[in-house]
C-alpha cells in the first residue's frame, strides 16, 4: 500500500463524511495494521500526534503533513504533547552505529535542544542533498585568500596594501554604485587571522546548522548577515570600506548561541558552559581585533581600515532573525506572524539603506577617500 493509498483509505472509512476529524481510537487500530513501511521515528510521532489529542479526533490535515514531511506546527505540537508517551531508549544508548550515523548523532546533540527532535533528525537524516553551501564559500574564500596572498606576497594585515583595496571583490564607499560589492565583501580577509577565524567557525558551527536545518535556512541567514554587514557600515562607517565573511559567520554563531541559551536545559553537549565562555572570548577578541585595525594609523596611501560594524549587524540578524530560524525545527516559518515581522523589519532596514547609499553621501556632504 503506497501513501496516498493510506491517505485514501483512511478519509474513506474514517472519515466518510468529509468533516476533516479521525477518531482517535478507529485511526489507532488502522495504524497499528496498515501496511505501509515507515522510518521507526515517524511512526513515533504519528502516535504521539494521535494519543495526545484530548478531544478524542485527530485533524486529517494534519495527519496528512506529518506523513507528508511537511514543516508544519502541527510536528512541534505533537511531539511536546506527545512526549509523555514516548518510551523508546534516549539516542546516546544506540549501539552498532556506522560512522556517519554517529557523526549524525553527534550534530543532533550539538544543535537541538529536545531529545525528540533530536530522534526524529536522526531517523530522517540522508547524505543527499550534503551540507554543501558552508564548504563551498569557505573553499572559495581560501582560494581569494590564497591567490591574493600569492600576488601581494603578504599574508597578514593584507588591507595595508594598496593593491588590495584594488579588488573587485572589495565593498569601497566609493564604488556603492557596484552592487555585487555588497556581497562579494565576504570573500576577502584582512590576513591569516580574520580567515582562520572565519573558515573555523564556519565549519564547526555552520555545517552542522546546515545539516540539520537545510541548505535554504543556513544560506538565508548566512547571507542576511552578509549584507546587513555591509549596509550597516556604508550608515554608521560611511568612510570606511569591508572584508571579510564576519557578518555572515557572527549571524550563524550569534543565532546558535541564544538558542543555547534559551533551551540550555534541552541541549546535551557536553562542556557547554566552557565552550559557551570560549566562544564568547574568542568572538569579543575578533571584534576588538576589529575595532583596533579600524582605527590604528593606516598608510598614507591604503586610507581608512575596515570597519567593525559588520561584526555587529551579524550578530543583530543572528539574534532576531537566525534565533527564529533554529527555534523553527521542522516547523514552517510562513505560518508564524513573528517571522513576518522580522522579514517586515528586514525589508524596511533594506530600503532605508538603499535610500542612504543613494541620497545621505551627498546631502551629508561625507568626504569619501578617493577609491583606488
Amino acid at each position: 500500500m503506497d501513501r496516498s493509498s493510506l491517505f485514501q483509505l483512511i478519509q474513506e472509512q474514517l472519515d466518510p463524511e468529509n468533516t476533516g476529524f479521525i477518531g482517535v481510537e478507529n485511526f489507532t487500530t488502522l495504524v497499528e495494521h496498515h501496511e505501509l513501511q515507515l522510518d521507526p521515528a515517524k511512526l513515533e510521532m504519528l502516535f504521539a500526534l494521535v494519543q495526545s489529542n484530548e478531544e478524542g479526533q485527530v485533524c486529517y490535515q494534519e495527519l496528512i503533513e506529518l506523513m507528508s514531511s511537511k514543516r508544519s506546527s502541527s510536528f512541534r505540537r505533537a511531539i511536546a504533547n506527545g512526549r509523555r508517551t514516548l518510551q523508546r531508549e534516549i539516542l546516546l544508548d544506540e549501539t552498532g552505529l556506522g560512522v556517519y550515523k554517529r557523526f549524525v548523532r553527534y550534530v543532533a546533540y550539538e544543535i537541538l535542544p529536545c531529545e525528540t527532535d533530536r530522534r526524529w533528525y536522526f531517523h530522517q537524516s540522508r547524505l543527499c542533498p550534503p551540507p554543501v553551501f558552508m564548504a563551498i564559500v569557505t573553499v572559495v574564500q581560501i582560494i581569494v585568500f590564497l591567490c591574493y596572498g600569492i600576488m601581494l606576497n603578504k599574508w597578514v594585515l593584507q588591507t595595508y596594501q594598496p593593491d588590495f583595496m584594488k579588488s573587485p571583490l572589495v565593498y569601497h564607499p566609493g564604488h556603492r554604485a557596484q552592487v555585487w560589492r555588497f556581497f562579494s565583501y565576504m570573500f576577502m580577509h584582512v590576513g591569516l587571522e580574520q580567515l582562520g577565524f572565519n573558515a573555523l567557525l564556519q565549519l564547526m558551527i555552520g555545517v552542522p546548522l546546515e545539516m540539520v536545518h537545510g541548505i535554504l535556512r543556513i544560506s538565508l541567514l548566512y547571507m542576511a548577515g552578509v549584507v546587513a554587514g555591509s549596509l550597516t557600515v556604508s550608515i554608521t562607517d560611511m568612510r570606511a570600506p569591508v572584508v571579510g565573511g564576519s557578518g555572515g559567520v557572527y549571524a550563524l554563531c550569534s543565532a546558535h548561541l541564544a538558542n543555547v541559551v534559551m533551551n540550555w536545559a534541552g541541549m546535551r553537549c557536553p562542556y557547554k558552559m566552557l565552550r559557551m565562555i570560549l566562544a564568547l572570548v574568542c568572538m569579543s577578541s575578533e571584534v576588538g581585533r576589529a575595532v583596533w585595525l579600524r582605527f590604528s594609523p593606516p598608510l598614507p596611501s591604503s586610507g581608512p581600515q575596515p570597519s567593525f560594524m559588520a561584526h555587529l549587524s551579524g550578530a543583530v540578524v543572528g539574534i532576531s532573525m537566525g534565533l527564529l530560524i533554529l527555534r523553527s525545527y521542522e516547523e514552517s516559518l510562513q505560518r508564524q506572524c513573528s517571522w513576518w515581522v522580522v522579514i517586515f523589519a528586514f525589508a524596511t532596514f533594506l530600503l532605508f539603506a538603499i535610500f542612504w547609499n543613494i541620497f545621505a553621501y551627498e546631502l551629508l556632504g561625507v568626504q569619501i577617500p578617493p577609491p583606488p
